[in-house]
């Protein structure tokens, strides 16, 4: 029987490898004929990028959630609560005291100290849109004895717990000091977490699979898991992420028994294992994700309002969601940036969005701007199930406008590693590309990193833009919800009419499991803590 790492070498198609009866075991599965427990998922991508500060990608976030620890967590109702520390906050707002409780290790078996979350929360905030705002009024963040940390503020930051708290898009995650020494510019070397699981460099084939093993000197808080928040306990002794490119491929794995878990099911795949007894399929949150658009503001001719203004004229979120899902059932025609059922969604400006493609309005506004016909280079991912059909769809309402698009394939990580980069197009840059976002990631001005103007250090495209940085600081600074929803419609109005990025609509992806992989936190983040396996 061979292996999937040996038949990965022997061959590029996983489909070919199935066909001809390959059986397609991870390398960590094997290591159940050992009496150990083992759970071998497939994620909706490989994995390549490890460090979670320097990148946005949800597996990424999703590798840091197993090995790394959090100060607070959000729970399943969105408050924040005690994780690795619980604290305090002075009468004022301006003083914020986090003990650490007792038990913290790092894998290399090290004490967690004050000084670790010092550093670590110090990288945080140079790359986080939230992080930057409370930095902005930090006066210091210090550690007086190992097991406390001070942060003191300038002006009171109310959302600071929330901020920190958050499930998404860059979680503060605690490192060793040293490690988080790193420039925020650069990637991280050394990937040692005290979280509940410890990362099997070993076996860590970038983009084929990864094995992590349990942490067997983690001590889970006590109160229930709930999302984020509470005890973490560890059912397995190792959990394996293995790719499977090819959607049918993955399916009749987990149908054979040969995966536990599939992280993102093709919707019109389903009826291929809706009547197998030994599998069960899921929504994993209500809320479920949006889809977006973003252009580069660095360069033309995404720099221009104009033809901003154009591509989105020209995009039809019904056309999208169809073609990516199919069934009306798994998505939503919505406008407001911040998600529709959100307490601060509201679709103000987003008529001519929501309404169908304007092909007249942005020939119109392409020739207002004096577009020269200048190819836009739009990245196309063609291994995510949840990202292949966007440029598409895309590349044909923007040709059928009068762009001229070069749409370049290539796996999701590559495109993850490419738009960091701000190159001018001729010189490896882009344009344009797609991403999903889970709602609670883009819910408030803070946590959604697509509204952050702060040029070089926003979000991939850069966009400099000092009318929402204000918007954002007076969100901030609101003494009520009612206020705060006032401020969050000037920023949606303000979207619509800038084009920070093109909002496409919501959807949701099912997941699918083997019923002997039970006590799943449904979380919007796929977690593998509380999580048990039984024999077959």
């Amino acid at each position: 029987m061979l292996t999937l790492r040996s038949a990965l070498k022997q061959t590029r198609g996983l489909a070919a490898a199935l066909l001809t009866g390959t059986a397609l075991l991870a390398p960590g599965a094997l290591a159940a004929q050992d009496g150990e427990t083992t759970i071998t998922a497939v994620m909706h991508s490989g994995l390549r990028v490890l460090d979670p500060v320097i990148t946005t990608a949800h597996i990424t976030r999703d590798h840091g959630y197993m090995i790394y620890d959090v100060l607070t967590a959000v729970d399943e109702n969105f408050a924040p609560q005690p994780q690795m520390a619980s604290w305090e906050m002075s009468e004022d707002g301006l003083t914020y005291t986090f003990t650490l409780r007792d038990g913290l290790r790092f894998h290399d078996g090290a004490p967690v100290t004050g000084a670790d979350a010092v550093a670590s929360l110090q990288r945080w905030g140079k790359r986080d849109s939230g992080g930057q705002l409370i930095f902005d009024v930090t006066t210091s963040l210090e550690a007086p004895d190992d097991k406390t940390v001070v942060w003191t503020l300038s002006e009171p930051f109310a959302p600071l717990l929330d901020v920190i708290s958050k499930q998404s898009a860059v979680p503060p995650f605690i490192m060793p000091a040293r490690v988080a020494a790193t420039s925020s510019d650069e990637t991280i070397t050394e990937y040692v977490g005290s979280g509940p699981f410890v990362f099997n460099e070993a076996e860590y084939e970038p983009g084929v699979n990864v094995t992590y093993d349990k942490f067997d000197d983690y001590v889970p808080r006590d109160e229930p898991a709930s999302w984020m928040a509470g005890g973490k306990v560890v059912n397995v002794d190792k959990v394996v992420w293995t790719t499977m490119p090819d959607a049918l491929t993955a399916l009749n794995a987990l149908s054979a028994g040969e995966i536990d878990y599939l992280e993102q099911v093709q919707i019109d795949l389903m009826p291929i294992i809706s009547g197998n007894p030994d599998v069960t399929v899921e929504k994993r949150d209500a809320l479920g994700y949006v889809t977006i658009g973003r252009p580069n503001h660095l360069h033309p001719p995404f720099d221009n309002k104009l033809v901003r203004q154009a591509a989105m004229a020209a995009l039809d979120q019904e056309s999208m969601l169809a073609t990516m899902q199919g069934d009306p059932e798994y998505y939503s025609v919505c406008g407001a940036i911040f998600g529709c059922a959100t307490p601060l969604g509201d679709a103000s400006g987003s008529e001519d969005l929501t309404g169908g493609a304007n092909i007249e309005k942005a020939k119109a506004l392409l020739a207002e701007a004096g577009y020269d016909g200048t190819p836009i280079v739009l990245m196309a991912p063609t291994d995510v199930i949840s990202l292949i059909n966007q440029p598409v769809v895309a590349a044909q309402a923007l040709r059928e406008a009068g762009f001229e698009v070069d749409m370049q394939s290539m796996d999701w990580q590559s495109v993850v590693q490419r738009r960091a980069q701000q190159s001018p197009v001729a010189e490896g840059g882009w344009n344009m590309f797609f991403t999903n976002w889970m709602v609670p990631e883009v819910s408030d001005p803070l946590i959604n990193v697509m509204v952050n103007g702060r040029g070089d250090d926003a979000w991939f495209g850069w966009p400099t833009d000092p009318e929402i940085e204000e918007l954002r600081a007076a969100f901030v600074s609101a003494e009520n919800p009612a206020s705060q929803k006032e401020i969050a419609v000037k920023i949606q109005q303000h979207v619509m009419d800038n084009v920070n990025y093109i909002m496409m609509g919501e959807y949701i992806i099912p997941q699918a499991r083997r019923n002997t992989i039970q006590n799943m936190i449904p979380s919007p983040v796929p977690v593998f803590w509380n999580m048990t396996k039984a024999a077959e």
